[in-house]
C-alpha cells in the first residue's frame, strides 16, 4: 500500500460510518482485491477496522484510531486526496509544503501500537516516473494549476507532432492528469474531450471566460474515457510462444506487457500474450531470434519477417570483386 492510498483510505473510513468496499475500491481507482487487502493490512497494523455483512453493513474505523480530521485545515483535507502522486509531483503542483504537514499532523496523532512502527513515508518511496525520462519543457504544472482551479477557459498554442507548425486552440479544462510519468491538460475543445501533453503546450493564456464543459463530466470520468479509448486504438497483442531459457529475459524487458498462459505451458516453450501500443514496436522482439514464435496477428508475423529480411540484407557480406 502507497502512503497516500494509506492516508486516502483513513480519511474515507474516519470520515463515514460505514462504506462498502466497493464504494472504497471506487473512491480510490482499485481494485476489490486491492482493497481486501489494504483492510487486512490495517487490521494486522492494529488499526480498529471492523466489517460487517449485510444491506445496512459496511467497514467501519471504531474509535480509538487516533485520526483527527479536525485537526486538519480544509486545505490539508484538499491535498491529502491527490492519491498516486509521488513527491516530485507533488513539487510540480507546489502541493509539497502542505501535503507534508497535513500528513505530519496524522503521524502526530496515530496510536500507540501504531507509532512503535517506522512511519510509512520512511520505508516507502514512489517514483511513477518512466526510466531515462528526458526533463520535459513547455508549461508546468505549477503554472497552470491557478488558472485551472479558478475554472477558467484557456487558449493555448500546443505543439502537435502531427501538425507542421504549432496551432492555437481555446479549450476548456477539466483538470491536470498526471499517467506514467507524463502530465496531461484534460479538456474540452468545441465540446471534445481531448488530453494535450504539457510538455508540448508552448504558450497559453487566461481568457477571462469561465469554462463550458459537458454536463454530468468530471475530470476523473473524462480521464478515464480518453485512455480506455487511446489504449484500444492503439493496443496490438501478439500471440506468441516462447522457449524455456528465454521467458525470464521477455518478462523482464516486456513487464506487465507480457500474460503467460499457464494452461499452455510446456516442457520447451511458454503460450504469452504480448502487448504493443504499435505495430512498429513488435521489432522489441527481433533480439530473441528464433526462440520465440510468433503465432499471430497475421500483420506482426508479416512485419517481423520484412524487419528480419532487412536486418539480413543489412548484414549480408558485400560481394567481392
Amino acid at each position: 500500500m502507497t502512503p497516500d492510498r494509506f492516508f486516502s483510505l483513513m480519511l474515507l473510513l474516519a470520515s463515514r460510518n460505514a462504506v462498502t468496499t466497493q464504494e472504497l475500491a471506487s473512491a480510490l481507482g482499485v481494485s476489490l482485491r486491492t482493497i481486501t487487502r489494504d483492510l487486512n493490512w490495517l487490521r494486522d497494523a492494529g488499526l480498529p477496522v471492523t466489517a460487517q455483512r449485510g444491506r445496512l453493513g459496511g467497514v467501519t474505523m471504531l474509535p480509538g484510531s487516533g485520526l483527527d480530521l479536525t485537526r486538519l485545515t480544509p486545505g490539508e483535507r484538499d491535498h491529502l486526496s491527490l492519491t498516486g502522486l509521488d513527491e516530485k509531483q507533488r513539487a510540480e503542483l507546489n502541493a509539497s509544503v502542505e501535503s507534508r504537514r497535513a500528513l505530519s499532523k496524522i503521524a502526530a496523532a496515530q496510536s500507540r501500537r501504531v507509532h512503535e512502527l517506522l512511519p510509512l513515508t520512511d520505508v516507502v518511496h514512489v517514483d511513477s516516473r518512466p526510466w531515462l525520462q528526458a526533463h520535459p519543457s513547455g508549461t508546468t504544472p505549477a503554472a497552470l494549476i491557478g488558472a485551472v482551479r479558478r475554472g477558467r477557459r484557456l487558449r493555448i498554442e500546443y505543439d502537435s507532432p502531427r501538425a507542421s507548425c504549432p496551432r492555437h486552440l481555446v479549450v476548456d479544462p477539466y483538470g491536470l492528469f498526471a499517467k506514467a510519468g507524463t502530465w496531461y491538460l484534460v479538456a474540452d475543445r468545441a465540446g471534445v474531450p481531448r488530453m494535450y501533453r504539457l510538455e508540448r503546450i508552448t504558450t497559453w493564456k487566461d481568457v477571462d471566460q469561465p469554462r463550458r464543459i459537458r454536463e454530468d463530466q468530471t475530470l476523473a470520468t473524462v480521464a478515464a474515457a480518453l485512455t480506455d479509448q487511446w489504449e484500444h486504438d492503439h493496443v496490438i497483442e501478439v500471440s506468441a510462444t516462447i522457449d524455456q531459457t528465454q521467458i525470464e529475459r521477455a518478462q523482464r524487458i516486456f513487464g506487465q506487457r507480457l500474460v503467460r498462459d499457464d494452461h499452455e505451458d510446456s516442457a520447451t516453450g511458454h503460450k504469452v500474450t504480448i502487448r504493443f501500443l504499435h505495430l512498429e514496436d513488435v521489432r522489441a522482439l527481433l533480439p530473441f531470434g528464433s526462440a520465440i514464435t510468433v503465432h499471430g496477428p497475421t500483420e506482426a508475423r508479416a512485419h517481423l519477417s520484412d524487419l528480419a529480411t532487412d536486418l539480413a540484407h543489412h548484414y549480408a557480406p558485400s560481394p567481392t570483386s
